[in-house]
């Protein structure tokens, strides 16, 4: 499942160009961190993510 838009990564980063293989590996690096989040959160007994967790 693809978490990250990719025109909105472009509009915020201008004049740079991206290859065909950076969307992809944020998409693994956005789900990487986020399950660390819910497992951190999960670990003090919290069913919210919140910032700190990242």
């Amino acid at each position: 499942m693809a978490l990250v838009v990719k025109n909105a990564v472009k509009k915020s980063i201008k004049n740079m160009r991206f290859s065909g293989d950076f969307f992809p590996a944020l998409d693994k690096f956005l789900q990487a961190k986020l399950k660390e989040a819910a497992e951190r959160a999960k670990k003090n007994g919290r069913a919210t993510i919140r910032p700190y967790d990242l």
